[in-house]
């Protein structure tokens, strides 16, 4: 026979187990994929942009972070997120470029004259912010922008003109822009995933290649590559992306925190990108034997003149191209 004591307790049981049940219901995971180690200060960045979130959101919103290309290459994951397969994942605006053509005008060459300038633009409201909600519509919004420096040339000779690049296979990202830029200093532009560039660099697949210097020690290419010769072509941001299903599933409150958070890791990843780019140069030149090379850049922005004549025409770009001309101080 069931006592008063016996009927509370069951029930006190199922307010509790439905609670639960709602609470587990209301908790929304969402899964970042992206190519970099996690000792990378883009994981680190977005690491942060996760814990942000999640206070704002009281736990109701989760991002789970899969490092290392475990979830598919750059392009892959941008794919599925597509598809809704994936929710979120980092990419940059050169890959971008394929699947947006407004995040071109961030892969023109020379296109920044220095950090500030670069900042500048990608927090305006008419250029940065602007460029990140153009993909509505296409299954994926971009949420912030993470410094991914100034991209140079690595090989195992120094490159100090466009001359020096003549018949030599350098990697690029699969963009338009890059592999134009590439043909007009003179090289052959060989498209290839990351995942596959430290073998590629070893065994001669390819000559060089162009990144910013965390590459040599956090991909380990400075093993195979002892040159790293600074002619600073493009400074291309990586980019949050969550694809449009993902960003449906939150409420408006949940989305303004996301933005809030992410946006939020963008500033803390400037500061973390100045120091550990000094210490990665520094490990790449004392524990590797990578060489940093000087060079005259004024014969690379030549060689690339008419790109930027081309973009200042081009329907989609051209405006951006514009404002952020005006936007140098």
């Amino acid at each position: 026979m069931f006592t008063k004591k016996n009927i509370l307790s069951c029930a006190l049981a199922a307010i509790l187990s439905t609670g639960l049940a709602f609470s587990a219901a209301a908790k929304t995971t969402l899964k970042l994929s992206h190519n970099n180690d996690k000792t990378h200060p883009v994981h680190i960045s977005m690491q942060y942009m996760a814990d942000e979130v999640k206070k704002l959101t009281d736990g109701e919103v989760v991002v789970r972070i899969y490092p290392n290309s475990q979830l598919g290459t750059q392009r892959e994951s941008m794919e599925l997120l597509q598809s809704g397969s994936l929710d979120m994942a980092k990419s940059n605006a050169s890959e971008l470029e394929t699947f947006e053509s407004a995040y071109g005008a961030y892969n023109l060459p020379y296109l920044f004259r220095n950090a500030d300038h670069y900042y500048r633009v990608l927090a305006d409201d008419d250029i940065g912010q602007k460029i990140l909600a153009s993909s509505k519509g296409k299954g994926f919004i971009g949420l912030t922008y993470y410094d991914g420096g100034a991209r140079s040339f690595y090989a195992n000779k120094p490159i100090l003109s466009p001359a020096d690049l003549v018949g030599m296979k350098i990697r690029v990202q699969p963009s338009p822009s890059a592999v134009e830029m590439i043909k007009l200093m003179g090289a052959s532009p060989t498209p290839l995933a990351y995942g596959e560039l430290y073998t590629a660099l070893q065994q001669k697949v390819v000559d060089g290649a162009e990144n910013n210097p965390t590459a040599l020690t956090l991909a380990r290419h400075g093993e195979v590559a002892k040159y790293y010769s600074q002619d600073e072509h493009t400074m291309i941001p990586d980019v949050l992306v969550i694809g449009e299903k993902a960003w449906a599933k939150l409420t408006p409150e949940q989305q303004h925190a996301l933005k809030q958070a992410a946006d939020a890791s963008m500033m803390y990843h400037k500061d973390l990108w100045i120091k550990m780019i000094a210490e990665n140069v520094q490990e790449a030149k004392d524990k590797m034997g990578v060489e940093f090379v000087e060079v005259e850049k004024q014969p690379f922005i030549d060689a690339v003149k008419s790109m930027h004549d081309k973009a200042l025409s081009n329907p989609t770009i051209g405006e951006y191209i514009q404002k952020i001309d005006a936007l140098v101080e």
